[in-house]
């Protein structure tokens, strides 16, 4: 039986990563996809990381992964790059861009945000030229198994579930489990290929928002207000 769990945009809320795992194995599922953003915004990136490296088969970088590596003078920035050890970093330096997965005769490919960054964000309202293009090949995702554009695209960042079928494949985005903006809960999907088609089925978890603010109080998370705001009410800080 082949099943896969496809999490992405952890944040550092590992409450949220606990209660995702957690639901993952009560249903029997053994594979495990990271898509990206381990870190950031919430308080205990390193801890994700731990729990990512534990549970998670294969692992692509998000920006956030990639931009907390460089030098910055952005105190808020500071505050996560000091809780991270020097094993975090080279964890996060060594994440792929993207996977690919050949899965009843369909190229699966899964990264970030598009095939050309991971910090291109491509949202479900933007126009369709721009959807379509996240079937795209390109220098980076240098596809091992062929040449060919993938059937069946897996992408995070933008932190809200939605799926769109083309004529030339399925775009899927899977949500964020730690910081989710469409509803409260955690969400992550399943790609199961147990039969001879490809289904993909979201997942919402529920997990305690209050006990992951509390956290974050306790650590004296920067900007608690906004991240208050996110988790309790998936408002956007950026909005």
């Amino acid at each position: 039986m082949t099943k896969i769990a496809i999490i992405s945009d952890i944040h550092g809320n590992k409450t949220a990563l606990e209660a995702v795992l957690k639901d993952i194995r009560l249903r029997g599922i053994e594979r495990i996809f990271c898509l990206g953003d381990i870190i950031g915004k919430g308080p205990q990136g390193s801890a994700c990381i731990e729990l990512i490296q534990k549970n998670c088969e294969q692992v692509v970088r998000g920006n956030w992964d990639v931009f907390i590596q460089a030098p910055s003078d952005n105190d808020f920035i500071q505050w996560f790059k000091e809780r991270l050890t020097e094993n975090d970093y080279q964890y996060l330096n060594s994440l792929p861009f993207n996977i690919d997965l050949e899965l009843n005769g369909q190229l699966i490919r899964f990264f970030h945000a598009s095939p050309r960054s991971e910090f291109e964000r491509i949202l479900p309202f933007h126009p369709i030229e721009k959807r379509l293009s996240m079937f795209e090949n390109s220098e980076i995702t240098n596809s091992n198994i062929s040449d060919q554009s993938p059937d069946i695209v897996f992408y995070g960042d933008i932190h809200t579930t939605f799926l769109e079928t083309f004529k030339n494949g399925i775009l899927c985005n899977v949500g964020s489990v730690g910081n989710s903006l469409d509803l409260t809960t955690a969400s992550y999907a399943i790609l199961d290929g147990t039969y001879s088609t490809n289904s993909i089925q979201f997942v919402r978890v529920e997990y305690d928002q209050e006990a992951e603010i509390e956290i974050a109080k306790e650590l004296d998370l920067p900007y608690l207000d906004k991240y208050y705001d996110e988790i309790m009410f998936g408002k956007y800080r950026n909005s």
